[in-house]
């Protein structure tokens, strides 16, 4: 019977998947290649990547081009005495024309910028790397669900054990009890009183497996893999290598960034200096004289340097700075509180441990003696001095004793494990 109810687990999952037993850590892996965030790594890589391109084109030369067509009001004129004069000449000066047109391009080269694209492009680059590790923070909190899943298969397994051999325990014994019954030394009611806690052992069971299925798919969705058998982590002696958690990583790049912001404010009150070239063909030209006797378009151009200084950058670089330095307090405090919290629960998960141990070795006791206890009671019935009620008792007390023994262990290696999600170390 113990071989069949064996086979009915297997028989509820895949039969391709029978031999595949997974690892809490082949599940973490798995869990994390999986998980939609993941796909979130290459989407700010390549985010980051256009940023740095674009913010680094600012040291190519800028070209810009320009149409436009203006209607003035008035415009440069010759004084009616000297209109006066050329007339007697026989020349009429028109003078410019209220229409006025230009087509033409501006090329400007920056030279010296102040550090201004070094440190937008560093400031791009860490925010891309605060990005990312508030992505690894969010993928870091599949590791608990899926701990927990884990080990409630664990926990699972470990009663459907407990369960097969109370079964087998109480087939044993109702074997006697009916071979009594032949014999006259039982009574019906004693063979109907351990079948019932027998059918009520295998309705247990069948709620056991329909629980595991149920864990089984859910593990799987999150793996992207069938899952039928899970493997018992090592029960290891705890020795924390210190704490690597993502929240940590991200308030550091957080900081990071916050300083170069500062320096970024630093580089705006700096002085620019650029090279640039003008050329417009169009009317009317640099030679206005010319151009107020003959209206023609005209090719022209201009090549200098330009310094330019924002001044009003002073206003607010004061300001600027001091919310930076708010942020910086306001994450230097997160990072003590949430240094401070992980402490307490590290402290907790300890002594957690230490506590299933300590029930552990209890348990183990307890079995035993509940062992010899039911043993006993067996003997007694066997001999007429107990009735099958009395024995039904010591069969489920030693049975609660096993329960309370596997639970504790899985508990206890939950908690280890727990610890290693507290500190992100390997233990």
């Amino acid at each position: 019977m113990k071989i069949l109810r064996t086979l009915i687990i297997f028989l509820a999952l895949p039969m391709a998947m029978m031999s595949q037993t997974l690892t809490l850590d082949e599940c973490q892996r798995l869990a994390q290649e999986n998980y939609p965030l993941i796909k979130r790594y290459s989407l700010i890589e390549q985010t980051t990547s256009y940023t740095l391109q674009n913010i680094s084109k600012g040291w190519l030369p800028q070209l810009s081009a320009s149409a436009q067509a203006t209607l003035q009001s008035d415009v440069m004129s010759f004084p009616n005495s000297f209109k006066n004069i050329m007339a007697q000449t026989g020349q009429e000066l028109k003078g410019l024309s209220k229409s006025q047109y230009r087509v033409g391009i501006d090329l400007n080269q920056m030279v010296y910028d102040g550090g201004s694209i070094s440190n937008q492009r560093k400031v791009a680059q860490l925010q891309g790397d605060v990005q990312k590790a508030q992505n690894e923070v969010d993928l870091y909190a599949i590791r608990q669900r899926v701990n927990d899943i884990f080990f409630s298969i664990l926990l699972t397994d470990e009663r459907l054990k407990v369960n097969e051999d109370l079964q087998t325990l109480l087939e044993a014994n109702l074997s006697k009890l009916n071979s009594m019954l032949r014999n006259g030394l039982a009574m019906e009611s004693d063979v109907s009183s351990m079948k019932a806690e027998h059918l009520k052992a295998k309705q247990q069971y069948t709620e056991l497996i329909s629980t595991r299925q149920s864990l089984c798919h859910m593990l799987s969705a999150f793996i992207g893999e069938e899952v039928t058998n899970v493997s018992k982590p090592l029960s290891q002696p705890l020795i924390p290598s210190g704490n690597n958690r993502p929240e940590l990583r991200l308030l550091e790049s957080q900081l990071d960034l916050a300083h170069a912001q500062e320096k970024l404010l630093d580089t705006s009150l700096m002085p620019k200096l650029s090279i640039f070239a003008q050329g417009f063909y169009g009317y009317p030209g640099y030679n206005t004289f010319e151009d107020m006797f003959s209206r023609k378009w005209s090719l022209n151009g201009m090549v200098g340097a330009r310094l330019t200084w924002n001044i009003s950058q002073f206003y607010t670089n004061k300001g600027d700075k001091a919310k930076l330095q708010l942020q910086r307090q306001q994450t230097e405090n997160a990072r003590e509180t949430f240094l401070f919290n992980n402490k307490l629960k590290q402290m907790q998960q300890n002594e957690a441990i230490e506590k299933y141990r300590q029930l552990m070795k209890d348990d183990e006791s307890i079995v035993v003696l509940r062992k010899e206890v039911r043993q006993a009671a067996e003997s007694k019935l066997a001999h007429g001095i107990i009735d099958t009620n009395a024995l039904l008792q010591e069969i489920n007390r030693e049975n609660q004793a096993k329960i309370e023994l596997a639970t504790h262990e899985v508990e206890m290696l939950q908690q280890i494990e727990n610890l290693k999600l507290t500190l992100n170390a390997d233990i």
